[in-house]
């Protein structure tokens, strides 16, 4: 069985950081739908080139700032496609070495689906035994563009 044909079967969830300053819940719920550009780090860019599908859901996760926690969930809105920042020298994500015959870097495009009535704080979900698997709680793990198994999502849902 090809990895697609499992996939159809089995949803991802995810967990995609952003600092509030540069780019919010609140901004996502205002715009409806927005590319997830500047991710520069190849793990994380696998994740999106390689597993994520439209329909996917994602917690929103608002990182660098005084309460960092889950503060919204989304939904992947496209297939991973090239980040046109990549190729833009007035950009902070311009990188000289990605060609558009080769590019480097993708992007998914995210819509918004709701914003939690409270932030699930990184301190709340560390609590939790059922979470302790999660990478977003591995220590030194700066992913912004993560996955999380089925059983916590759910999980993570009934905590709000």
């Amino acid at each position: 069985m090809s990895s697609d044909a499992r996939r159809a079967n089995t949803p991802h969830y995810w967990l995609m950081k952003s600092e509030p300053e540069t780019f919010s819940i609140d901004d996502l719920k205002r715009r409806r739908r927005e590319p997830w550009d500047g991710v520069r780090n190849y793990q994380a860019r696998n994740f999106m080139r390689d597993d994520m599908r439209p329909g996917d859901r994602v917690f929103f996760y608002h990182s660098n700032c005084a309460l960092p926690g889950i503060v919204g969930i989304a939904e992947v809105a496209t297939d991973a496609y090239p980040d046109p920042s990549q190729f833009d020298p007035h950009s902070p994500y311009f990188d000289p070495g990605s060609t558009r015959e080769q590019p480097r870097w993708m992007l998914v495009e995210v819509k918004f689906v709701k914003k939690l009535r409270r932030t699930i704080s990184l301190d709340e979900l560390k609590r939790h035994d059922a979470l302790t698997g999660m990478p977003l709680l591995r220590k030194g793990n700066r992913l912004s563009v993560m996955p999380v198994g089925a059983a916590e999502w759910n999980y993570i849902l009934q905590l709000e």
